[in-house]
């Protein structure tokens, strides 16, 4: 079996579902958008320490953070724009 479809199959842990639970929380990331990233932030890096992730991953976990907090930002700018 090739990398590729190992990790196709292979169940993410739990730390990591944990985690892109709380990306996905757009009630949270609205509310306190610098507070979410940190916080996305600092549970990939513990992750990363953990040995659950390796550097790749890290890297794509904190352009997901800073993603989630752009969209944030960009979706509280346009309601400000519609009051």
């Amino acid at each position: 079996m090739n990398r590729e479809s190992a990790e196709a199959i292979a169940p993410e842990p739990h730390g990591v579902a944990q985690w892109r639970v709380m990306l996905r929380d757009e009630v949270a990331l609205l509310a306190m958008p610098g507070a979410h990233h940190k916080a996305l932030l600092k549970q990939a890096h513990a992750l990363h320490q953990g040995r659950f992730i390796d550097a790749d991953e890290l890297s794509d976990l904190l352009e997901l953070a800073d993603a989630a907090l752009a969209y944030a930002v960009e979706s509280l700018l346009d309601l400000d724009a519609d009051d």
